[in-house]
C-alpha cells in the first residue's frame, strides 16, 4: 500500500477527522501512461509544491498499481485527491489551488459537498456520511440557504431519505425542528419532511404545530407525516 494512501486511509478510520480544516494538506495523483491530460495536472500540482503550498504530493501510475485504484474506486484519470478533496477529471491550477485553500479552512467541507451535489454525485457524499457521521452537519448549513438551487435540495433530500431513520441520525432532530421555524416556506417544508423520515414518534408534536403554517405546502407536508407517523 502507497504510503499517502495509508496515512489518508488512517484518518479515514477517525470519522472527526474529515469534518476539519488540513493544516499540511498533501496530495494524491493518480495518472495512467495513455492519459492525455495526467502531464497538466502534474504540472499544476509540482508547482504548488514548488510554491511550498502543497506540502506533498505522491503521483502514482495506476497501470502499475491497479489494486489501489480498486481500493479508491477510481474509474478514470486523473483523479487527485487534495487533503480530504477528492477531484475527478482535469482543472485548471487556480481550481487546484482553491481546493488547497479550502482544506486548510473552516467550511471547506460544507463547500466540497457543494460542489459534489452541484455536479450530481450524490452517492459520493453519502460514502463520504456513512464514514464520518459529523459530516451531516455540514448538510443543515446548506439547508438553511433558501436561494439554494434545485440540484442542492434534491440532493440533499436523497441524503436525508438514506440516513434519517437510523439511530446516529436521531441526535439531529433538534437541528431539523429548528429549520421548522425558519423564514422562507420552502426550507420549512423541505425540514418538515425531513423530520417525517426520521420515523421518530417524538417529532409528531412538532408536525402538529406545522398543521398551523401560513404555507400551505407546509401545512400539507405536515399532514403527510403525521399520516405516515400515526
Amino acid at each position: 500500500m502507497h504510503a499517502l494512501w495509508a496515512r489518508s486511509n488512517k484518518m479515514t478510520e477517525k470519522s472527526k477527522h474529515h469534518s476539519l480544516p488540513s493544516k499540511n494538506p498533501a496530495a494524491l495523483l493518480l495518472i495512467g501512461t495513455q492519459c492525455p491530460h495526467c502531464p497538466a495536472v502534474i504540472t499544476a500540482l509540482t508547482g504548488l509544491v514548488k510554491a511550498g503550498e502543497l506540502a506533498r504530493l505522491e503521483i502514482v501510475n495506476l497501470e502499475q498499481s491497479p489494486q489501489l485504484a480498486q481500493q479508491l474506486g477510481v474509474r478514470s484519470v486523473p483523479w487527485v485527491r487534495i487533503g480530504y478533496f477528492e477531484l475527478e477529471g482535469v482543472h485548471s491550477p487556480a481550481e487546484y489551488r482553491q481546493w488547497l485553500q479550502r482544506a486548510q479552512q473552516p467550511g471547506g467541507m460544507r463547500q466540497y459537498i457543494e460542489h459534489m451535489l452541484g455536479d450530481g454525485q450524490v452517492q459520493k457524499v453519502i460514502s463520504l456520511i456513512a464514514q464520518d457521521h459529523a459530516i451531516m452537519a455540514e448538510l443543515f448549513e446548506l439547508m438553511r440557504d433558501a436561494d439554494a438551487k434545485i440540484n442542492l435540495r434534491l440532493g440533499i433530500g436523497v441524503i436525508m431519505e438514506t440516513f434519517a431513520a437510523e439511530p446516529w441520525f436521531q441526535s439531529y432532530i433538534p437541528a431539523l425542528e429548528e429549520l421548522c421555524q425558519h423564514p422562507d416556506a420552502r426550507v420549512r417544508a423541505d425540514a418538515c419532511h425531513n423530520l417525517a423520515l426520521t420515523e421518530n414518534p417524538q417529532v409528531i408534536a412538532t408536525l402538529e404545530k406545522l398543521l398551523h403554517d401560513p404555507s400551505a405546502e407546509v401545512r400539507e407536508v405536515a399532514q403527510d407525516g403525521l399520516d405516515e407517523l400515526t
